[in-house]
Order: structure tokens, then C-alpha cells, then sequence
């Protein structure tokens, strides 16, 4: 009996000499109403109703609660809103958002079939575990795990909802690669030790265009980074042809990428480039020995960096199959010499070597902070199942997670104090709102929190959002 007095009502301190009480008898209240913005991108665009195609339903017709699409769209939602763990959901299946979100016609689950489930409108940990957990073999035959994932699918998903972003073709694709350490704590399948992250960890490929992600492979860390690569270009590059057949598409990646694969078919087809970073060495420092000294001059005279851009041909001795430009960067600073290398298919009359490094190689960073975001903010790096395969599912559903708010982003957020906000950001700011929800026959009654700091920008959002033609 203690123990659910203590539950049912809490003593704090005291305000003057007003004691301070709290409960939790509030009734049916969210706090994350601001969801409904995120079924407004999927309303008007459909994504998470795409990605449910993407996967088989072995299961028995009549005996289905949850739909795949219901399942998708509470894992995906529920990472958007910051749940990254199965056990969330066991807690989640009470909030009447979440049916909302999930499209359940009955979003406070009151007429679930059996008792123990009722008012429980969404699933529980346990049935999206199997989703995650089901073998690439399971069939009708399956005792319990019986919707299967299928890849392949889920990969070109991700390349057509950004085809379809864009009403017209583009003049320039640039496809940005690379590469990041996923912690591993446990005995995972594919587990090995990075040597230069010094940790046992995955080690995921990421192909992004701007903050349009195209590709996110789990890899196992014994691998080289430009594993792969190569194959998921091909992918990518033949469906952007498919549609845009006369698009520029440049592939640009740091030094890891540079592998002779990888320029070889870039070179090999017609209006695709390449800029990757080159690893220093001994002959490549002796090539810019005379810019160096002329940027260390400079420091001396200015106590400013100073940049000394060199252009020149170069071939590996043994790895590379002809010979290529290279732009060479002698630059020094207050700490000493600091030179850099990339090595490009672009010629040197259309970008100088100046041109080429500073406004267009180095702007691949930002798909640096476009992995953060999606690791910190989405939980991309929570692999801690005991299977590549359902890591793998995991890593999609946090990609869908951010394709969904890059969509927000990109048009409900355009000229907005959030325009550049990361996710993490967005999700405080406009999801999480406190509202009461009532439910009856011909209406849900959503009431938001009468002191909610971003009315007017909510409100902006909302109308921008519902002005959107469907699918544009």
C-alpha cells in the first residue's frame, strides 16, 4: 500500500508555504503531439507506406493486429521522437499519439481483442522484435518471425524518394562517401577491432547528396573503407540515369576512397567525375618542396596561414593504372607544414586548383556533421542485436528516420530560425509539446499546451506543410 501511495502522489519542495504535490493522474497527454508534423510528410509523400512494400508478410491474414506498415511507421516515429530502444515502446503503446501516428483506427486500442491488450493501440516490444529479428529464409512455415526485409528494395527506396525531390533534373549530382566507426560492446556477428578507432565496432558506409541520403551499408570493420564502394555507385549512378540520363555526377570522398576501382569506372563512363583526397608521401612532398617554401615565407613575413596551390600529373608506382592530376596543397601554419593532396578527373580549365580545394573538396564536410546527426540524434550506431542482418534493418529505420525529417526540414522548415537545425533540434523545439487527447467517434481532440514557445512557427509549418501537393 506504500508503494502506491508513493506512485500516486509525490512531495516536493515547497513554494513560500504552499506545499507542492504532484501526480500522475492527468489523463490521456502526450508529449509529443508535435509528431503530427511528421505524419504530415508522410501523408502528403507516403514514404513509410513505400518502405512497408519493401518487406514480405508471411503471416496469417486473420490473425494480424499490427500491419507492417502500422509496425514500420511505430519504429521509424519512434525514433524520430527520440525512443531508440524496443523497451520504449512497451510504455509507448499507451500514448494515444502514437496510434495516431501509426494510423490505428482505434488510437486508445480500447476495442483490442484480448483484455490484456486493451488500451494498448500499438505494438509491443516483443512483436517488433521479431519484425527485426526475422531470417532472410522465413516463409508462411515460420513459427513466429514472418516479415521478411528485403534489401535490394529498400535500397532503391532510398535513391527514388530523392529522385523524386527534385521536379526537374539537376545540372551537377554530387555524391558524397564515407565512412564511420559504430562502437560494437557486445559479440555481434561481424565484430573486429579498428586499429585507427581503437575499438571493436562496425564500420558503416554512408553516400550522401547534400543532406540526401542515398546509401547507409553496415560493414564489418575488417574491411577496407572503399569496401564496396563501387557496387553501390553503380546502383546509384544507373538509377539516376534511368531517370536524368545527361546529369553530371561527381563522386567525391576523402583519402580513404581513393582506390584505382573506384576512378577506373568513373573514367570508364561518360559524365561521371571524381575529386578524392590522395594520401600524402614521400614523392608528393618532394613534387611541392618549392610551393612549401614559398607558403612558409609567407607565414614568416604575415604570422598568417598561408595556402600555395600546386597542379600537376602523378602516378602511383604500382597501384594505379595510368597516370592522373593531382592538386597539390602547400600550406603552413603556426604549428608547421601541413600539405594535402586530392586527386580529380576534372581538368584544370574547368575548376583551378585554388577552386577545386577550397569551395569544392573541402565542402565535403559537411556530410560529416550529416552522419552525426543521424548517429546522435537518430541512433543510427544502436546495433546491438546479435545479427548483421537486424543491425542492418536498424540502420534503415534510422535512415528512414532522417529522410522523413529531411523532408520536414527541407520544405516545411525553408526560411525558417530551424531551416539549419539539426534533428535533434527539431525534435526538441517542435515535437515535443505537451496536449491532452480525447478521443471519440467522429473526432480526435488534440489540446497543446496553452504556453508553447513555437506557436506561430508550428502553425507555419503545418500550413506550408498542407500546401504541398502529394508526392511533390
Amino acid at each position: 500500500m506504500e508503494t502506491q501511495c508513493i506512485q500516486e502522489q509525490m512531495a516536493f519542495q515547497q513554494l513560500g508555504r504552499r506545499e507542492v504535490i504532484g501526480r500522475f493522474d492527468g489523463g490521456k497527454i502526450s508529449s509529443d503531439a508535435g509528431g503530427l508534423l511528421l505524419r504530415e510528410v508522410e501523408k502528403h509523400f507516403g514514404i513509410l507506406k513505400r518502405l512497408s512494400g519493401c518487406f514480405r508478410d508471411y503471416r496469417e491474414r486473420e490473425r494480424i493486429e499490427h500491419s507492417v506498415q502500422s509496425l514500420i511507421s511505430q519504429r521509424v516515429y519512434g525514433i524520430a521522437l527520440g525512443y531508440e530502444d524496443l523497451n520504449d515502446h512497451d510504455s509507448l503503446r499507451h500514448d494515444v499519439m502514437m496510434g495516431v501516428l501509426c494510423e490505428k483506427v482505434d488510437p486508445s486500442g480500447n476495442e483490442r481483442v484480448r483484455e490484456r491488450d486493451q488500451g494498448k493501440a500499438i505494438a509491443g516490444k516483443s512483436t517488433l522484435n521479431r519484425l527485426e529479428l526475422t531470417p532472410e529464409g522465413a516463409n508462411e512455415k515460420s513459427r513466429y518471425k514472418k516479415i521478411v526485409a528485403e534489401a535490394e528494395k529498400i535500397d532503391d527506396l532510398m535513391v527514388d524518394v530523392y529522385l523524386q525531390s527534385h521536379p526537374r533534373a539537376p545540372d551537377e549530382v554530387v555524391l558524397d562517401v564515407d565512412a564511420t566507426d559504430d562502437p560494437l560492446y557486445g559479440k555481434q556477428e561481424g565484430r573486429f577491432f579498428h586499429g585507427y578507432y581503437a575499438e571493436y565496432c562496425y564500420l558503416p558506409l554512408y553516400i550522401f547528396s547534400g543532406e540526401h541520403l542515398l546509401c547507409a551499408r553496415l560493414r564489418q570493420a575488417n574491411e577496407d573503407p572503399a569496401s564496396g564502394v563501387r557496387p553501390e555507385l553503380e546502383r546509384i549512378v544507373k538509377k539516376l540515369r534511368g531517370v536524368w540520363p545527361e546529369v553530371r555526377i561527381i563522386v567525391r570522398g576523402d583519402s580513404g576512397f581513393c582506390r584505382d576501382e573506384i576512378m577506373r569506372y568513373c573514367e570508364q563512363n561518360e559524365k561521371v567525375d571524381y575529386v578524392l583526397g590522395l594520401a600524402k608521401n614521400s614523392r608528393l612532398i618532394k613534387q611541392i618542396e618549392l610551393e612549401m617554401a614559398e607558403a612558409q615565407q609567407i607565414h614568416q613575413s604575415t604570422e598568417k596561414p598561408a595556402r600555395v596551390f600546386k597542379d600537376f600529373r602523378y602516378c602511383t608506382r604500382h597501384s594505379w593504372s595510368c597516370e592522373r592530376r593531382v592538386v597539390g596543397k602547400a600550406e603552413y601554419l603556426a604549428k608547421g607544414a601541413n600539405p594535402r593532396f586530392v586527386v580529380t578527373s576534372i581538368s584544370s580549365e574547368e575548376k583551378q586548383a585554388r577552386l577545386l580545394y577550397e569551395d569544392f573538396y573541402c565542402a565535403r564536410g559537411d556530410m560529416e556533421n550529416r552522419i552525426k546527426e543521424q548517429q546522435l540524434g537518430l541512433f543510427a550506431d544502436r546495433t546491438s542485436t546479435a545479427w548483421m542482418r537486424s543491425n542492418q534493418l536498424r540502420l534503415y529505420f534510422s535512415s528512414f528516420a532522417y529522410i522523413l525529417m529531411q523532408t520536414l526540414r527541407r520544405l516545411g522548415l525553408q526560411g525558417t530560425e530551424l531551416a539549419q537545425a539539426q534533428c535533434d533540434t527539431i525534435r526538441l523545439k517542435l515535437f515535443k509539446i505537451g496536449a491532452q487527447i480525447q478521443v471519440s467517434v467522429r473526432k480526435v481532440w488534440i489540446s497543446f499546451s496553452e504556453s508553447y514557445p513555437y506557436l506561430s512557427l508550428f502553425q507555419k509549418v503545418l500550413a506550408r506543410l498542407q500546401q504541398m501537393p502529394s508526392g511533390g
